[in-house]
Parts: structure tokens; C-alpha cells; sequence
């Protein structure tokens, strides 16, 4: 069963490098050994366990002392007291189907523990690469600001010679106060996704957190089959419903049948000083056997009519959530695609900008420069940059979503 809490991740991480391949796993691993919820689960699991020992017993010993207040004389002496012990046995089987029925049920407890671990797995992954995204619009903005910096300078010597005005220096610093603005913002969100992805991990918000620095997309997407979704545990899950009501039907059974008892009374008696007879004071013991019939049982009938309901009720529920699961692999695979799709072409359109933006460097010899067009062309770059960074970060996200669908 802990093979559906790792493997999911296979796809979504092995296109960035080992090294913070494995930081990834080593965060997710520690946020399943500190989460909060995860703990709770487990310990509900034990409790479910543990039941299983709870219903391994039999009904009371019921023990018995009468003392006679007059005792009452028999032909061989007066019965002074007397003593019962008495045991109720249920019908054969019965105790073995409460076991199954227990243990049925903790099944399904365990899958709440798979199913938490993947869903924490999904909101680390999420976290992980949302910080990417933000730390790399950072060295963008940080890139972006040392090239504005250059032509700035350029544009003061260019004002000294008269090949441009100092409109054009004002446009340049403008630009760079808005991209620092940009810069300060994204420090925010770091701040703020950082506490973030430490409150999955459990531990303190200022804890610095190492992700990786850049993100290639694979060549090709691995092939998905939609027949794996029968292995996400939450349809299991049913899966567990549907087998608990089954053992449920199985013990309900058990119980309409006909309990068994056996009980021993002893009586002790005095011995008679009138008579000599031959068992004078002879002290009576009586074994017991007795039957619990349930001859109104109605109530048997009624849990049998709910369990099937309940299993027909289990199984549209599994239904319904089989279709919203295709639907959200439908949704994540159409996302992964439209990312992949824009990345290319954010790659493509970043390298021609860098083309024309070196054309239009090498023209500041001839003394021919157009600051107004390097302003329009970084701030297309940017926008380039900044959408292949949001590309990325989209296709890696809708891998992990696909993965925790159907891995």
C-alpha cells in the first residue's frame, strides 16, 4: 500500500536535476512524518485495529450466590444456599465475523492514511514549484534590471554626445522603479509561499527553503492510461465500504441465529440427624443448558434490507466519483498540454527578442540607437520570461495532479 504514496511522483520530478529531484522527495517524506492530520490518521488506524481485539470475546460469566433465608428441607436435608455460574455462547462463526467485520473496517481507515499522504504529496509539490516560480521571476526581474542599468549608462553617454535626450534616461530609470516595485512584491509572495510550504512540513515559517533554479520541460509526456484510475484510493475506499457492509451482512447473519448457553448451579445441603437415609447431606450439583431464540426477529431483517441498500448506495457513490476523477484527468491533461504548448512558444518568442535586441545593441556604434525600442523590446522579453516561468511551473503542477489521479 505505501507504494501509492511515492511512486506518483516518477513523472512530475525525474526532468529536473537529481539533486533537487531528491530535495523534493526528502520534503514530502518529512511532511508525512510531521504532519498533524497524518498522525491523527494513523492513530485512528490503530484504534480500528485494536478493535479487532475488542470483539474477539465472549458475553460476560454471569455468577450467581442465593443464601436461603429459610431453608427449605428435602428428603436428604435442608438446602442451606446456592451458587450459579453461567455462560452464553454465541452461534458458531459469530465471533470470527465480528473479526472480519473489524478488520474490514480498519481497511478502510488505512486508505484514509494513503489517501491524506498523497493529498499532502499534491500540496507540497504545488508549494515546491509555486516558489520556483516566484524565486525565478525574481532572477528575471534581477537580469532585467542589470541589462536597464548598461543601457541607462548608455543612454547618459549618448545624452553627452547629443544622440539621445534625457528623455529617454527618464523612461530607462522609470522603468527600473517599476521593476523593482515588481521585485518587492515578488519578495513578499516568497515570504508568504515559504511560511506556506514550512506549515505542510511542520515546521517553523522563517525556515529557509531550497527549490530548484530552473525547470526544463521533457521532451515528450509520458502516456496515460485512464484504466489506472481504479488504483487511486479513493475508490478504493468504496472498494473497503463495500466489503465492510458485505461482512456487516455476514455477522448480522451470525447473530440471527439461536445463542448457546451452559451454567453449573450448586446447591450444598445439611446432612440429616433424624434419619439414616443413604444420601443424607449429599450436596446437589446441576449442569445447564440453555438456548436464546430470536423468535422476533424483525430487527435481523431490517439490517439485512440496510446493508443491501447501503451497498447499492456505495456503489453509485464510487460511480459518481469515477466520472469526477476522469473529468479532473480530462481537465489536468488538456492544462499540461496548453502549458507545454505555451512554454514552446515563449521560448521561441524569448530568443528572437534577444535576436532584435542584439541588432538593435550593435546599432548604438553607428550612433542609431532607439531607446524607446529597447524599452518596448526588454519589456517583451520580460513578458516572454515571465510567461515560460508560469509555463513551467503550470506543466509541472498538472504532471503532479495527473499523477496523484492515476499512480
Amino acid at each position: 500500500m505505501r507504494r501509492l504514496i511515492y511512486v506518483f511522483f516518477a513523472l512530475n520530478i525525474w526532468a529536473i536535476p537529481e539533486v533537487f529531484a531528491q530535495d523534493l522527495l526528502s520534503y514530502i517524506r518529512e511532511a508525512e512524518a510531521n504532519n498533524p492530520q497524518i498522525q491523527a490518521f494513523e492513530l485512528q488506524y490503530s484504534i480500528a485495529k485494536e478493535k479487532v481485539n475488542e470483539v474477539n470475546t465472549l458475553p460476560n460469566t454471569t455468577f450467581g450466590v442465593g443464601y436461603f433465608a429459610s431453608e427449605p428441607e428435602t428428603r436428604t436435608g435442608a438446602q442451606r444456599a446456592r451458587f450459579s455460574v453461567n455462560q452464553m455462547l454465541p452461534w458458531f462463526g459469530t465471533v470470527t465475523a465480528r473479526e472480519n467485520y473489524a478488520s474490514s473496517l480498519a481497511e478502510a481507515e488505512y486508505l484514509e492514511i494513503a489517501i491524506a499522504k498523497r493529498e499532502l504529496a499534491l500540496s507540497v509539490a504545488r508549494s515546491y514549484f509555486d516558489l520556483y516560480a516566484i524565486r525565478a521571476k525574481q532572477e528575471v526581474l534581477d537580469a532585467s534590471m542589470e541589462l536597464l542599468n548598461t543601457y541607462e549608462e548608455l543612454a547618459l553617454r549618448s545624452v553627452e554626445v547629443g544622440q539621445a535626450s534625457a528623455v529617454d534616461v527618464l523612461r530607462l530609470q522609470i522603468r527600473q522603479n517599476e521593476l523593482r516595485q515588481q521585485k518587492r512584491v515578488l519578495q513578499s509572495a516568497d515570504q508568504a509561499e515559504q511560511a506556506q510550504f514550512n506549515s505542510l512540513r511542520n515546521q517553523k515559517e522563517s525556515l529557509s527553503v531550497e527549490v530548484v533554479s530552473e525547470l526544463e520541460l521533457p521532451e515528450t509526456d509520458p502516456i496515460l492510461s485512464g484504466e489506472r484510475l481504479e488504483l487511486n484510493p479513493v475508490l478504493m475506499k468504496y472498494d473497503r465500504l463495500f466489503e465492510s457492509v458485505v461482512q456487516s451482512e455476514a455477522l448480522n447473519q451470525k447473530e440471527s441465529a439461536p445463542d448457546l448457553g451452559i451454567g453449573l448451579d450448586y446447591v450444598p445441603v445439611s446432612e440429616r440427624k433424624d434419619l439414616d437415609l443413604p444420601d443424607t447431606g449429599k450436596d446437589v450439583v446441576m449442569p445447564m443448558v440453555s438456548v436464546s431464540i430470536p423468535i422476533f426477529n424483525n430487527r435481523y431483517k431490517s439490517v439485512s434490507l440496510q446493508n443491501e441498500l447501503k451497498m447499492q448506495e456505495i456503489q453509485y457513490q464510487k460511480q459518481d466519483r469515477l466520472n469526477t476523477l476522469k473529468a479532473a484527468l480530462s481537465q489536468a491533461q488538456s492544462a499540461r498540454d496548453q502549458a507545454r504548448i505555451s512554454y514552446e512558444t515563449q521560448k521561441k518568442n524569448t530568443k528572437q527578442a534577444r535576436d532584435a535586441e542584439d541588432i538593435l545593441s550593435k546599432s548604438y556604434e553607428t550612433g542609431t540607437i532607439d531607446f524607446r525600442d529597447i524599452l518596448d523590446l526588454q519589456e517583451l522579453q520580460l513578458k516572454f520570461r515571465m510567461e515560460m516561468i508560469e509555463s513551467a511551473r503550470a506543466y509541472y503542477i498538472q504532471s503532479s495532479i495527473i499523477n496523484y489521479l492515476i499512480q
